[in-house]
């Protein structure tokens, strides 16, 4: 499929399907729209009368035409009050639109340029690759509904072409991101993560470490809240670290660490029925998206040298499994009492989290389906956002905003670390249930020292239970975007 600018009017267009967006309350036809009206002997403005269309957010209407240059089909789509238009506006547009012109090969999109906008190619890229993604790779005969476009051209951003190429690169790391939460646990492991991060760095030039558990065990003063919980399962843990460097002289150094549990079964606190353990092969969706940027970033090729860090590993049952009531010393020293073992990403990331900061980088962001309570505070679509340093926070949210991602931040607040107390180690890897997610942010906070870090829980909106805006059901490869224009900036 090929997304291209044209400079051509709507009225000169050749192809199967034309789509027009009107922002709500301005749908009287004028210039083109009106000439085009009048090819079509008042069909267009006969639309929007009996549809009642008024280009509102998230509405539409179609009609086949007898139309000029063979076209055949026409959409209509809202976009909502012009005052309220954002970069997201115009990929989630995007989206509904290439759901609605699957069936045909040529596709004309013709949307109303807001000023306030400068990247509206890059978005419709977006939008259209990743709400016609389908991931039928498990399916032995998958049903012939692959999207038929071939073409599709967007009026009116000649010139946009670099954002074009931007939006497919970035969606090329949102795509593996989404397979990888996708595949389910027997195909994704430890192992399969380490390989597909050293395909990552073969083809786009990446240096790649994988620290085996003997290099775990000898880092500082070992590695034993993350290889803890490995312990128990028949697959080895690989920690992963990947790393782009620039040509020139890098204007900052930047690390991205990804909880990457590929399997969670809730350790011998086994998740029970209704817990949702079938669908634990995700919460390997903070690793996903490590990867997935790392895929973009190395593509664009920014000035900044980012180290990309998967603590991977899975949280099984055995005679070796760690028991409640454990204690495990973190690479830093600080001891851990561990009265839940199903919390335990925070156990990974807490060495993972050392490991990065002994690269002495300028910030670290995390990210994890850490927490069921940041679901319970946020829904599905909001993930939490945690920060020790302001100016980092804002950069970060800053960036989700351009992605059209959500994010909410929420306080670090230190009182709440005294749920966290326990009476023979440093610390309890969980506290009470009320702030759950809060908590879990000042456990991971015990194990930066002094770097500016962002704690991202992504745990909702990783997965999508139904196709929704620029997401399918399934992985939804959140948040790549964020991260990629965090450190491009």
């Amino acid at each position: 499929m090929q997304i291209q600018a044209t400079d051509k009017s709507i009225l000169d267009w050749t192809g199967d399907i034309l789509a027009l967006g009107f922002y709500e309350g301005a749908t009287e036809l004028t210039g083109d729209l009106a000439q085009l009206d009048e090819k079509l002997a008042g069909t267009l403005q006969e639309l929007i009368a009996d549809e009642e269309f008024e280009g509102k957010t998230g509405t539409s209407a179609v009609t086949r035409i007898s139309g000029p240059n063979n076209v055949r089909k026409l959409i209509l789509i809202g976009l909502g009050k012009e005052d309220d238009i954002k970069a997201a506006t115009y990929r989630t547009t995007a989206a509904a639109i290439a759901r609605l012109a699957t069936k045909d090969k040529t596709l004309g999109i013709s949307l109303p340029l807001s000023s306030e906008v400068s990247d509206v190619a890059q978005a419709i890229t977006e939008g259209i690759h990743l709400a016609l993604h389908q991931d039928n790779r498990f399916k032995s005969e998958p049903e012939d509904k692959a999207p038929k476009l071939e073409t599709i051209d967007i009026f009116g951003v000649s010139g946009q072409e670099a954002g074009i190429n931007k939006g497919e690169t970035i969606v090329s790391g949102v795509i593996l991101a989404r397979e990888l939460v996708n595949a389910p646990a027997n195909e994704v492991t430890p192992v399969t993560m380490a390989e597909t991060a050293q395909q990552l760095a073969t083809e786009y030039g990446l240096e790649i470490k994988i620290l085996e558990q003997a290099d775990c065990e000898n880092f500082e003063q070992g590695m034993g809240a993350y290889l803890g919980v490995g312990q128990a399962s028949d697959i080895p843990p690989k920690f992963i670290h990947l790393t782009y460097k620039p040509q020139g002289t890098a204007k900052r150094k930047l690390a991205i660490v990804g909880k990457s549990l590929t399997f969670d079964c809730g350790g011998l606190n086994l998740k029970v029925g209704g817990s949702g353990i079938e669908t634990m092969k995700m919460d390997m969706g903070g690793g996903a998206a490590t990867l997935g940027a790392a895929k973009a970033i190395a593509q664009l090729k920014p000035d900044v040298e980012v180290h990309f860090i998967c603590a991977a590993t899975e949280n099984m049952i055995s005679g070796k499994a760690m028991h409640p009531g454990d204690i495990l010393k973190a690479s830093n020293g600080k001891t851990i009492e561990v009265n839940n073992t199903d919390a335990e990403g925070r156990l990974t990331l807490a060495d993972a989290l050392v490991y990065a900061e002994s690269l002495e980088v300028d910030a670290i962001v995390d990210l994890a389906t850490l927490t069921g309570a940041c679901i319970v505070a946020l829904g599905n679509n909001i993930a939490g956002l945690w920060s020790t340093d302001e100016t980092l926070g804002n950069e970060v949210k800053t960036a989700a905003e351009t992605a059209g991602e959500k994010f909410w931040q929420l306080p670090l607040e230190d009182k709440y670390f005294e749920g966290l107390k326990s009476k023979i180690a440093d610390m309890k890897n969980t506290g009470p249930r009320a702030g759950g997610s809060i908590t879990a942010a000042l456990f991971l906070k015990q194990f930066v020292k002094d770097t500016p870090w962002v704690h991202l829980d992504i745990a909702g909106p990783v997965w999508s239970d139904k196709p929704e805006g620029i997401n399918n059901a399934g992985g939804t490869g959140f948040p790549v975007k964020t991260l990629v224009e965090w450190v491009i900036g």
